[in-house]
């Protein structure tokens, strides 16, 4: 904040006449117009003394509160928490540590690898010697005694059973080729085959004379009867069609008139139909419709024109108008009043000023420190609303010539814890 003036002044603060404020000395002008005095005293808004009041009366002890928790938190940490952590982490935790490792987790290791050796010694070894003796005994007297008994069994059975029986299959074989097979095809060879021929030369000589030839003399007498019989056929064949093709054909022009007609019905009544519903359009449904137009361009459309003017011309400028006295009048105080009341922000002090951070406080100086730390904060809050009443008056617009009370800018915030 600078001493320039600017066209955006600030709140006002209280009037001069309050004893603890310091003002200017009044001028020759001043004593000359007593009257523009009270003007500019009534100038001053109401805001401005509530945010004082509030200021003194709620942010003034909240804030004592607060820096007196603190400092009784930073010293029960300090000289309370710390030592009783070092206390426990010391004389507690590491010799539970202690005594868990030596007298519980180490006795249960040598626990642990006395039980897995003496598993190992006399349970898991003698049960591996004894595996492997029982697998040397079962193979040694039961398993290679039954490979030999089988390979024996197997030698009896091919020696005694096995070749015997094929030296029998091939014996019989020989003989049934030498004594059975070749004596029957020697006998069908010489003795069967030509009587055979003989009986089948005979019935072909039979079948030559006794059956073709007969056939083929009865073919030649009855072949022209049967030229007569085959043009019979044919002329019988040929008036059956003609009759039926004759009949297929009456029926086709019975069924062809009677599905003209039908369609013929059907497309007279269709446009007849046609014709009729475009009349009832152009006599009835047309000049409704352009009635019904005309009336909504005429009605409907102008009142929902006027409605929309009249929307415009009261609703949305009283809108604009509502939002921007909102954002000039409200928003600009609850700002104010958030930044500055409630939330005043991490240092409490006009201007972004650091708060000076307190020296760590030992056993000796910890009476001291709160005293002077009460002390300081009195010292800081007295500071900051003569500042805040220096910067108000410094900025406070004069006056009008007139003698009215002249009308503050509608942006207009003071900065203040």
């Amino acid at each position: 904040m600078t001493d320039r003036p600017a066209l955006r002044s600030p709140l006002p603060g209280p009037s001069n006449d309050h004893p603890a404020t310091p003002s200017r000395a009044p001028s020759t002008r001043d004593l000359r117009t007593p009257d523009t005095a009270e003007p500019a005293a009534a100038a001053l808004p109401l805001v401005a003394a509530v945010a004082r009041g509030v200021a003194l009366v709620v942010v003034l002890p909240v804030r004592l509160l607060w820096e007196l928790i603190a400092a009784a938190g930073r010293l029960v940490h300090r000289w309370l928490l710390v030592p009783l952590a070092w206390a426990l982490h010391r004389l507690l935790w590491l010799p539970l540590v202690w005594c868990a490792r030596t007298l519980v987790w180490l006795p249960l290791v040598w626990l642990g690898r006395g039980v897995a050796w003496v598993a190992r010694t006399v349970v898991w070894l003698p049960l591996v010697w004894l595996a492997h003796a029982l697998a040397w005994v079962a193979r040694t007297l039961v398993w290679l005694p039954l490979v030999w008994l089988g390979r024996g069994v197997a030698w009896v059975a091919r020696t005694l059973f096995w070749l015997p029986l094929v030296w029998l299959a091939r014996a019989l074989a020989w003989v049934a080729r030498t004594v059975i097979w070749s004596p029957l095809v020697w006998l069908v060879r010489r003795g069967l085959r030509p009587p055979l021929v003989a009986l089948g030369r005979v019935l072909v000589w039979l079948a030559e004379h006794l059956l073709l030839r007969p056939l083929r003399w009865l073919g030649a007498v009855l072949a022209p009867a049967g030229r007569l019989l085959r043009r019979a056929v044919g002329v019988l064949d040929r008036a059956l069609s003609a009759a039926f093709v004759g009949l297929l054909r009456g029926i086709w022009w019975l069924v062809a008139g009677f599905g003209r007609l039908v369609v013929a019905a059907v497309v007279g009544a269709w446009r007849t139909a046609g014709r009729l519903l475009r009349l009832l359009y152009r006599v009835l449904l047309r000049p409704l419709g352009r009635g019904l137009r005309w009336l909504w361009r005429h009605t409907v459309r102008p009142l929902l024109g006027g409605v929309r003017w009249v929307w415009s011309a009261t609703v949305v400028p009283v809108a604009r108008g509502v939002r921007t006295a909102w954002r000039a009048t409200v928003g600009p105080v609850a700002r104010w009043a958030r930044r500055s009341v409630l939330d005043p922000g991490p240092t409490g002090l006009p201007g972004g000023a650091q708060r000076p951070r307190p020296a760590p406080l030992t056993a000796s100086a910890a009476p001291r420190s709160a005293e002077s730390q009460s002390t300081r904060l009195s010292r800081t809050v007295s500071t900051t609303e003569a500042t805040i009443e220096k910067r108000i008056i410094r900025r406070q617009p004069r006056p009008p010539p007139s003698g009215r009370i002249s009308v503050l800018p509608k942006r207009m915030m003071v900065t203040c814890p």
